[in-house]
């Protein structure tokens, strides 16, 4: 009795070329969905931490009688400013994060909108833009 060994065979780049066109496909259809997921997330996180910011500021306030000026910074929520003497922090549980899109938030106090501002620049680090580049400030919600 003979016994045929067939070879085993990869591929045939047809079915390759398929295999790609439909890879393309699915990357074209869902991959820009995603990506607007991702950037109203990052928008979403940078409200949470504005949102965790202002709560650390209200209690400083009324540790010390008023907010930490410009010049001071977020950083006053963690580290002790000179000359403040009712300081009763750290009021924040780490060091103060850069937003998500790697670039510091931007603090003014006091502030256009209100006794002190808190803004993320957004995915361009310029004030304005539109979309992902859109500012996250303190005085309105991601919506509005």
């Amino acid at each position: 009795m003979v016994k045929y060994v067939r070879k085993q065979q990869g591929f045939t780049l047809i079915e390759l070329l398929i295999v790609m066109v439909i890879l393309g496909l699915l990357a074209a259809l869902v991959g820009p969905r995603m990506f607007g997921k991702v950037g109203k997330s990052r928008q979403n996180a940078a409200n949470a931490q504005i949102s965790l910011f202002e709560t650390a500021l209200d209690i400083y306030r009324l540790d010390i009688g008023k907010y930490p000026t410009t010049d001071q910074g977020l950083q006053a929520l963690r580290v002790k400013p000179d000359g403040v003497e009712k300081w009763d922090g750290p009021y924040l549980p780490k060091d103060v994060p850069l937003d998500p899109w790697g670039n510091r938030y931007v603090y003014e106090s006091p502030g256009e909108h209100g006794d002190c501002d808190i803004i993320s620049l957004g995915a361009d680090g310029n004030s304005g833009g539109e979309g992902e580049d859109t500012d996250i400030v303190s005085w309105k919600d991601i919506g509005g």
